[in-house]
């Protein structure tokens, strides 16, 4: 499903406060899906961030969310990192929503 900026802008409000340094937060590809689980509406975001570490380099963590637009769009953070078996858990949430997995090396689909 497209992206809309308001729902955008829920993505990233959502993920920037879990980060340390959210001001250095650079949003790269993000998937959403719609779906409905036990009878819950909810849109599912899968993408890439890339934040400055303490040391200046940038550092990209796959990350997955859940929207619930029958809450308020209430946002929750499923999973977000740069390794197992954060990586692992972003895949297969993607998956579960029917979205293409995100390559955390090339910043695209696989």
């Amino acid at each position: 499903m497209p992206i809309s900026l308001a729902l955008e802008e829920i993505i990233t409000t959502g993920v920037r406060q879990h980060l340390q340094d959210p001001a250095t937060a650079r949003f790269g590809t993000m998937l959403a899906g719609e779906r409905t689980l036990n009878g819950r509406a909810e849109i599912v975001v899968c993408g890439h961030v890339t934040t400055k570490s303490s040391g200046g380099n940038g550092t990209d963590k796959a990350f997955a969310a859940k929207i619930y637009p029958d809450a308020g769009s209430s946002f929750e953070l499923v999973a977000m990192g740069e390794e197992p078996p954060d990586t692992r858990l972003v895949g297969d949430t993607c998956r579960a929503a029917g979205l293409p997995p995100l390559d955390t090396d090339a910043k695209t689909h696989l």
